[in-house]
């Protein structure tokens, strides 16, 4: 039986949270995966090629429907699955705009709406972790007397379980190699990356493979459903980002083909988790 805490109504400050963090991704995805060519006025800061501005673009969007997922859960259980990947993700990018803060578009050379893009963007990544880490802190302490133990859901699938396993593995690994060596693994990245693009794509990926490991720890179809939504729509945004910049690939590399791989995995196991529904609630 599970604890009372894993199974409380989800709080109404963290439903509120959840629903914020995802209008602002939002916000941000819509910048860079509908308009790439303008970041240099509009966005924090330049980001070229277009190829990792809409690569960005879709992951704050797929994070945003992630989010939302977990905002319409009526239990903290299934929450929690968009909680703390995203704040792993915010305290990387916090600590990746700190260490390129000259990058960033501060002075007065750059554009009014760039320059308001940057400090909007200090103040999110700034308070977000600590919003979410208080909020947490609520949630975890509740207990609503609706609480009780949650129905268990269908368990996963072996197979499910064993792609999972390698997607967290890969994301992880090849996020961590962004984030603390950007040079070397940017050669290994199929299109060119500077060091702070490089650890910008890093946090994503260690989100989203923190976020792969923790339904893989949870282990039930009932509770890694918001992965699922997000998941898929990561694949397909990317999908489209790789039709409108796919340029930018060296296509006869390793590297590419590996990404192409890893993207196909990653809604593989969304695709699995969102059709596990049916069985989970027969469960």
């Amino acid at each position: 039986m599970r604890s009372a805490t894993e199974t409380a109504p989800l709080i109404p400050a963290m439903r509120r949270l959840l629903y914020v963090a995802a209008f602002l991704v939002f916000l941000a995805g819509l910048v860079l995966f509908v308009f790439p060519l303008r970041t240099a006025d509009w966005f924090a800061w330049t980001i070229e090629p277009p190829m990792t501005a809409v690569f960005l673009g879709a992951a704050y969007w797929s994070s945003a429907l992630l989010e939302v997922a977990g905002a319409r859960s009526a239990g903290w259980d299934r929450a929690r699955l968009a909680v703390w990947p995203v704040f792993v993700f915010t305290t990387l990018t916090l600590g990746v705009t700190l260490l390129h803060l000259d990058r960033f578009h501060l002075s007065s050379e750059h554009p009014p709406l760039a320059r308001f893009a940057t400090w909007a963007w200090l103040a999110i990544y700034a308070a977000v972790p600590v919003a979410m880490l208080v909020i947490g802190r609520l949630q975890l302490r509740s207990r609503a007397p609706a609480a009780r133990p949650a129905a268990a859901g269908a368990p996963l699938p072996r197979g499910l379980r064993v792609l999972l396993a390698a997607v967290a593995a890969v994301l992880l690994g090849v996020g961590v190699a962004l984030l603390v060596l950007p040079a070397a693994a940017a050669a290994l990245w199929p299109w060119p990356l500077t060091p702070l693009t490089a650890r910008a794509v890093g946090a994503w990926l260690v989100g989203l493979g923190w976020a792969a490991a923790y339904a893989l720890r949870r282990g039930d179809a009932l509770t890694v459903r918001p992965l699922g939504v997000g998941a898929l729509a990561f694949a397909l945004l990317q999908a489209i980002a790789l039709l409108r910049y796919g340029d930018a690939l060296t296509w006869a590399g390793a590297p590419a083909i590996g990404f192409v791989a890893v993207l196909l995995a990653i809604g593989a196991a969304g695709g699995w988790i969102l059709a596990l529904r049916p069985a989970a609630a027969r469960g």
